[in-house]
């Protein structure tokens, strides 16, 4: 199974649409928030294609939940935004949320900065931003590609 993960597009809709032709061959397509203009158009736009929202913290609509606990393949995962978990400052909280649940996966955004590790058996992916990086790095974003030899993570330039 291949995921892609992309956050904070803040209106950047050519952004988005450059991962859609960059990993056209996605199972499930996640934004992690700050997007949700540019997700309703995905959505319209790729009917074939299933698609997962989370709201972030420039989102107004209400229709989207914060944070979404889900099994992918088999895989608990949790998405979040990230703000709510104080992401700019620590992964602990999301950590523990991860361990509550028993997700092998956690995926967050808000920092717009890019980040992967591997730790306490819990898969964590920020995949940066795919139009206003803070990192002094290329716009990007995440695909996953879950298999039975296991999970691999990568961050990807948009």
């Amino acid at each position: 199974m291949k995921i892609v993960v992309m956050s904070d597009s803040h209106g950047n809709y050519s952004a988005v649409e450059k991962i859609m032709k960059k990993a056209p061959d996605g199972d499930l397509y996640i934004h992690l928030g700050d997007g949700e203009r540019e997700f309703s158009r995905l959505v319209e736009s790729y009917p074939d294609k299933k698609f997962r929202y989370v709201r972030g913290n420039c989102d107004y609509s209400y229709e989207y939940e914060k944070t979404a606990v889900f099994t992918m393949n088999g895989i608990k995962t949790i998405a979040t935004h990230g703000h709510e978990f104080s992401v700019k400052y620590s992964f602990d909280r999301l950590r523990y949320l991860a361990l509550e649940n028993d997700a092998k996966i956690v995926l967050f955004g808000h920092t717009h900065c890019r980040f992967e590790c591997y730790e306490d058996g819990i898969y964590f992916l920020n995949p940066g931003s795919c139009a206003l990086p803070r990192d002094m790095k290329p716009a990007s974003f995440g695909v996953i590609d879950i298999s039975p030899a296991g999970i691999v993570t990568n961050i990807v330039e948009v």
